[in-house]
């Protein structure tokens, strides 16, 4: 059996207002915009951080998944207003800065920095669309 050289390319997070994500992803984390598509009314930005070209985030419109049924739709909007229904896990070498930053931009504070007991220490935010992004600081 030979390895398999696979990387991961892009992850999908909703969101449900574009201009409230890419303030978040851009302006408070620093990710850079890789593209930004319009298609009858919405948007699918992708963003990642500028010193990993090969790793993106796109941003989008869960609504516009063909096959969602109007019900599916209603579900995946109450779920996202409860932040039950995406989640990432990024890292940082600096963790108090990166949660000064965040916190600084008037995002949704989950957990300050916090030595967790199976030996990580991490934070967690809440991007607009309700997605909770936790941080960890790399060691």
């Amino acid at each position: 059996m030979t390895v398999m050289d696979i990387t991961i390319h892009a992850s999908f997070l909703p969101h449900d207002d574009p201009d409230a994500a890419l303030a978040f992803y851009r302006d408070t984390l620093g990710f850079e915009v890789r593209n930004d598509v319009g298609y009858s009314g919405l948007r699918w930005i992708t963003v990642g951080p500028p010193d990993q070209p090969g790793t993106s985030i796109v941003l989008y419109p869960p609504a516009a998944s063909p096959g969602v049924t109007d019900e599916e739709r209603r579900t995946i909007a109450e779920m996202m207003a409860k932040g039950t229904y995406a989640s990432i896990l990024l890292a940082t070498a600096d963790l108090d800065a990166t949660f000064e930053r965040v916190q600084a931009s008037d995002a949704e504070v989950v957990q300050e920095p916090t030595e967790q007991p199976y030996g990580v220490r991490d934070c967690a935010f809440r991007d607009p669309a309700g997605t909770l992004v936790r941080i960890q600081e790399l060691r």
